[in-house]
């Protein structure tokens, strides 16, 4: 869908995502988020019936068991004016598959259509939805990189807005990851089905941060953080993939970067 085609998001309150993986093992991402959308004035409502988006079942191919998860997700978030989502994978589901996975069913077909306009991955919705790319902010100098997750940079486009926001921050200095661009093998489900595959791809991404002259590694995506950082304290090396919104809510308080090596 077109960005120029969604409506604005701007003095709307939101409704957040948290995302299954950012609830178990992250919550302090879902603060993280809540500090900088509050911090810009903005209205943070969290829908207490959200689950899952339905993904895993999704690319397993269990369509009938997604849809019935896919209901319950836009039931919980009915009454969202906007949603947020800081996991560029979760976001793409109900943008670009809800639409899909209701093509066939008049009743649900418009609920997941306005759904799918509505929703915005977190760094999205500050730089492209309220037009925010420099937040303040700052840290020890830091050389900092990204790992771009996949559904975020191949689905919706994100690549520069990250960047940007991280860019900002006094103390930042940029630098590009060799094939940043490059899976690192979870994939959801792919990491279970093809654990040979999802090692070798995890290995060279691995191989990749080893070199790298990065002081932090930060990525939009929990899930590939939590493969990432596996892969690196396997191998012993003190690298650590951040999620781009613990990053600068750590740098608007001043937090020195990065963590201990």
């Amino acid at each position: 869908m077109s960005h120029d085609l969604r409506p604005s998001p701007r003095y709307k309150p939101v409704s957040l995502f948290i995302t299954c993986i950012a609830d178990m093992i992250y919550p302090q991402t879902g603060v993280s988020v809540v500090e900088i959308l509050e911090r810009l004035g903005v209205e943070v409502r969290f829908p207490m019936a959200q689950t899952c988006c339905g993904q895993p079942a999704f690319n397993s191919g269990f369509r009938d068991e997604s849809r019935e998860v896919a209901k319950q997700f836009l039931t919980a978030f009915a009454g969202a004016q906007v949603i947020v989502c800081p996991s560029g994978s979760c976001a793409s589901m109900v943008r670009d598959y809800y639409p899909e996975l209701f093509k066939d069913d008049p009743e649900w077909r418009d609920r997941a259509n306005w759904a799918a306009n509505i929703t915005w991955e977190f760094t999205e919705f500050l730089v492209d939805g309220l037009g925010v790319s420099d937040l303040g902010g700052k840290v020890e100098p830091t050389k900092v990189a990204f790992h771009d997750a996949c559904h975020g940079l191949r689905m919706l486009n994100l690549y520069d807005q990250a960047r940007a926001l991280v860019g900002a921050v006094d103390g930042v200095t940029l630098t590009e990851l060799k094939g940043c661009d490059q899976c690192c093998g979870f994939g959801g489900t792919f990491a279970v089905k093809m654990p040979e595959i999802s090692s070798a791809m995890l290995a060279d991404k691995v191989k990749a941060i080893a070199s790298s002259e990065a002081d932090v590694i930060l990525t939009g995506d929990a899930s590939c953080m939590t493969q990432i950082n596996g892969g690196l304290s396997r191998a012993g090396d003190k690298h650590h993939v951040q999620h781009v919104a613990d990053f600068l809510a750590g740098a608007l308080h001043g937090q020195a970067q990065p963590e201990e090596k």
